[in-house]
């Protein structure tokens, strides 16, 4: 079938180097690429048009959600894939992906891969449900699998709904995603998936994760260079203003405790096990100091 993808560059010239050879060895045919510069000062996008995509040149950085939006509007393929450029396709499961998507009412999100084939925690549960504590006390890993699955939903070996899941890679039918926004423009950067996931959600469209087909998610390269590390502040305060706007302050007071249980048992065990704690710290630092913000 005919589908789209879209990218959205910042600074991505090393990624598309892996993006753009994987997606001609895996698919069958090439698919109408649809790449969003974001005033990049690299030459991402020349080397984009190079290779053939239709390239979208922004003036400035709207923000991740308002690039992506940008791309849509050049899409008149049934199904749009929305791809991050830090991703590797292993194989066609995106043209798989997307026949799926085409006769759906569903966001579909493949399972993501570290690049040594690991797992990615990819996809989640609804955040702030009333029983959001036991896996902040009980590590799911322990749990049986009907309950490991419900609150570790990346672990998942068959297909099943998810409350959100992260957004380096997305199908859903071209249209679904114009009615949903997809992204709301006002989210600069961050938890524009979780965002997206919900108002999906409160519409009656499900998230669901596929994880039959697999991608390699490399990771927050233009984030890690502009933030000089993985920004735990603006993640946080991202998360908390997307959840209490979506779920209300209930949900936020759950979700803010689970967080934290999480994070502080995280810094015991592995303080228990001699082992480095430096980002479990900076993760409770940074949910602590978005509460006081």
């Amino acid at each position: 079938m005919t589908f789209a993808i879209v990218v959205v560059l910042h600074e991505s010239a090393p990624d598309l180097a892996r993006l753009l050879p994987s997606i001609d060895r895996g698919l069958p045919s090439r698919p109408h690429v649809v790449c969003v510069d974001t005033a990049s000062t690299d030459d991402g996008a020349d080397r984009a048009a190079a290779w053939g995509a239709d390239v979208v040149r922004l003036e400035t950085n709207p923000g991740f959600g308002a690039a992506n939006n940008a791309g849509l509007a050049r899409v008149s393929a049934p199904v749009t894939v929305l791809l991050n450029p830090d991703c590797e396709l292993r194989d066609d499961g995106l043209a798989r992906l997307a026949v799926l998507a085409e006769g759906r009412d569903a966001l579909l999100a493949p399972r993501l891969l570290n690049g040594d084939g690991s797992v990615q925690r990819s996809a989640h549960p609804v955040p702030g449900g009333a029983d959001a504590l036991l896996p902040a006390l009980v590590h799911p890993r322990v749990l049986p699998r009907p309950l490991r699955e419900r609150f570790d939903p990346w672990r998942a070996r068959a297909p099943r709904r998810v409350g959100w899941a992260i957004a380096a890679c997305l199908a859903a039918r071209t249209d679904l995603l114009r009615r949903l926004g997809p992204f709301d423009p006002a989210h600069f950067l961050f938890a524009e998936d979780l965002d997206l996931c919900l108002r999906a959600r409160a519409a009656g469209i499900p998230t669901e994760l596929r994880p039959e087909v697999a991608v390699v998610h490399h990771g927050a390269t233009s984030t890690d260079a502009a933030y000089g590390g993985e920004p735990y502040r603006d993640i946080a305060a991202a998360r908390r203003r997307i959840i209490g706007a979506r779920l209300g302050p209930r949900a936020l007071d759950r979700d803010d405790a689970a967080q934290a249980l999480t994070f502080t048992t995280r810094v015991a065990a592995r303080r228990l096990l001699s082992r480095d704690a430096t980002r479990e710290r900076a993760q409770l630092d940074a949910l602590r100091a978005a509460r006081r913000g």
